[in-house]
């Protein structure tokens, strides 16, 4: 038998099966490794080895607490390990729950997941409107079929009531739905629903905030067909699912879904791979798409399907306004309309979301008689100054220290915050509407996962008048009362040199404006900027995405971006910079690139050190992307053969950040 390890080398290891025993390819085993003994998969059976029999070790014992993994699924991991360049025992044992890759046995008593298996009972929770309906059925015609469609919906037209009235067809065929969302923080909210929707199915909720007994309940009730209805983040696809007839992937523009450890996949491109290989049509759901996706659905790769309208009678599409900052004063940074409009909506009784994205007091402490700035000893970045525990924190590697007294290079005691963060931004506003009951969200106010989502549920309710917060607030949530949002300091990513700033504003502040005026009420946006004329803006005064999506693939196209070129990244990361470059060059030269395929020279990382560790990276771009795999797969290949001692290295395949 050839058994999946999970060890960092890109080989499989031999053993001989035990007498009388009976496997199969996907059977999880314990083998002795080294002097430790480890959970295996067996990934090729009846095969002829190069071990000496008396080298060859036998099988310890066949794990017979778990479904045997199945076929389709093996070829995902094949799929993810290649094309992501990782080992694929590592790919496929890392796959697995926690307490399914121990060799201890699992729990006796596993927990119950609520739900009968089976069941597929269906309770709409609003009426579908006509031009929902004409999407369900255009949808629901292609079950049993590879189709992948491109679900376009303007924020609040109800893009979830499609998922469940499609969701119920599969369920009463007695098939299962997988349904991913790129946060934890949207997963109770969306469990609710569904829970409400489909008050009989057996549900399995799956992401990396679970305990190791629900997570592998869950990961069970999922592969032995019980749970009809499977809802997770992007580990949720790794699930086997032997009955799968339809995947929905919401907000599927969302950063979240590429993995950035480990694996370094796109949650979002496997589904459609996956799609494939059960036969069955994947949803891609967002207002804002993916400039990759909606790249493929110019060049007819996926479907578009349009909902224009909210779905709420007599909700519309809030009306959004810039303030020109170079007419307008700042208090506090805060121009008088912004404040005149939070006031209105107090008196009327309605909800005001203040966005800014950037967490903390300001991200700035400095010395304005030498210039020092507070700065990360671990990392090349500034630490955050959080005025609420009088700490100093560093938001890339979690570092902090408590607020000097004085500059350590001068002296001087009068040092000075520079810029804002929400906290600032919420003390502001107590100072401004006194009587006004303020919440912030963010990540250190969410810290709490019950926390963050019974402080939804309030906000909800209407028990919030001013809302402060970062993109947490922009994602999926609905507050009723919500009629005004102020957007504060937009104009950063227009000035950043990442060729997917413009695409990654735009979404948030789409996703962000799509809060206000959801019901009758229309709601209203203002975003603070000193480019008012910028086509971001503009596209987004006029609702217009597909304006501004096809504006953006035209510079791509122009600039030779992805999605016109493959692209790669090779990462190194060592406690001298000058180790890392080496690292890179020395790899740069291993193996001769086709003509098809370009390889930059190494340069450091924008943010070169974190964590103590210097980071540096050498881009690879093609505009075919079989040679571009075949270089990559050579590349990694010799990088496995000698090992280096002093760097820590992987491939970034498709990458989306490069800091």
């Amino acid at each position: 038998m050839r058994i999946a390890l999970d060890v960092p080398l890109p080989r499989l290891f031999d053993y001989a099966v035990p007498s009388g025993a009976e496997l199969a390819c996907g059977d999880r085993v314990t083998v002795q490794l080294g002097r430790r003994n480890q959970t295996g998969v067996v990934i090729e059976a009846d095969i002829t080895t190069d071990v000496a029999a008396a080298r060859l070790k036998s099988i310890i014992d066949v794990r017979g607490d778990a479904p045997r993994l199945p076929a389709d699924w093996l070829e995902l991991m094949r799929f993810l390990s290649s094309y992501y360049q990782r080992p694929l025992g590592e790919t496929v044992v890392g796959a697995l729950p926690p307490r399914l890759r121990s060799v201890k046995p699992l729990p006796r008593k596993p927990l119950q997941l609520a739900g009968e298996p089976g069941a597929s009972d269906f309770v709409p929770l609003h009426a579908l409107t006509a031009e929902q309906a004409r999407l369900v059925d255009a949808i629901g015609a292609k079950l049993g079929t590879f189709a992948p469609v491109l679900l376009h919906g303007v924020t609040g037209s109800g893009k979830t009531e499609v998922y469940l009235s499609l969701i119920a067809r599969v369920l009463a065929r007695g098939a299962q739905a997988l349904v991913l969302v790129p946060e934890i923080s949207l997963t109770p909210q969306l469990e609710a629903r569904f829970r409400e929707a489909f008050p009989r199915t057996r549900l399995a909720l799956m992401h990396s905030g679970l305990e190791d007994v629900a997570r592998t309940s869950a990961w069970l009730a999922a592969a032995r067909g019980e749970a009809s209805l499977v809802l997770g983040t992007r580990l949720a696809l790794l699930a086997p699912l032997p009955r799968l007839a339809l995947i929905v992937v919401d907000e599927e523009h969302d950063s979240s879904f590429k993995q950035q450890e480990g694996l370094r996949y796109s949650a979002r491109d496997a589904a459609v791979y996956r799609a494939k290989l059960a036969g069955c049509p994947v949803i891609l759901g967002s207002a804002t798409p993916s400039l990759e996706s909606w790249y493929n659905f110019r060049q007819g790769r996926y479907q578009r399907l349009e909902l224009a309208q909210r779905a709420a009678a007599g909700a519309q599409l809030p009306v959004v306004r810039t303030i020109d900052l170079r007419e307008q004063a700042r208090d506090d940074g805060f121009t008088p309309p912004v404040l005149a409009a939070i006031a209105e909506r107090l008196k009327r009784g309605e909800q005001s979301l203040v966005f800014i994205n950037r967490r903390g007091y300001a991200p700035v402490l400095t010395c304005e008689a030498c210039g020092w700035c507070a700065a990360c000893g671990r990392c090349t970045a500034h630490l955050v100054l959080h005025a609420a525990d009088r700490r100093l924190r560093c938001h890339h590697c979690g570092a902090e220290e408590g607020i000097r007294r004085s500059c350590p290079t001068c002296g001087n005691v009068d040092l000075k915050p520079m810029g804002r963060g929400t906290q600032r931004v919420e003390e502001t506003l107590a100072g401004r509407f006194p009587g006004a009951r303020i919440v912030r969200i963010d990540r250190d106010s969410a810290r709490r996962r019950n926390a963050l989502v019974r402080t939804l549920e309030g906000l909800r309710r209407g028990e919030g008048d001013i809302l402060v917060g970062t993109q947490l607030l922009a994602k999926g949530h609905d507050f009723p009362q919500l009629t005004f949002v102020a957007v504060l300091n937009a104009d950063a990513a227009l000035l950043s040199t990442d060729y997917r700033s413009g695409e990654r504003l735009y979404a948030v502040l789409a996703q962000v404006a799509g809060r206000a005026g959801r019901r009758r009420e229309r709601g209203e946006v203002m975003i603070q900027t000193r480019y008012p004329d910028h086509p971001l803006f503009q596209a987004l005064l006029q609702h217009d995405f597909a304006r501004f999506a096809d504006s953006q693939l035209d510079e791509r196209r122009r600039a030779g971006f992805p999605p016109y070129v493959f692209e790669a990244a090779l990462r190194a990361e060592a406690t001298e910079l000058a180790h890392a470059m080496a690292f890179l060059s020395a790899a740069r030269t291993r193996v001769e690139p086709p003509e098809a395929v370009r390889v930059f020279d190494p340069i450091p990382n924008i943010i070169t050190r974190r964590a103590g560790w210097e980071r540096a990276q050498l881009v690879m771009q093609s505009g075919s992307r079989p040679a571009l795999q075949d270089y990559l797969a050579r590349l990694s290949a010799t990088l496995f053969e000698e090992p280096a001692r002093s760097v820590r290295w992987h491939l970034d395949v498709d990458p989306i950040e490069f800091d």
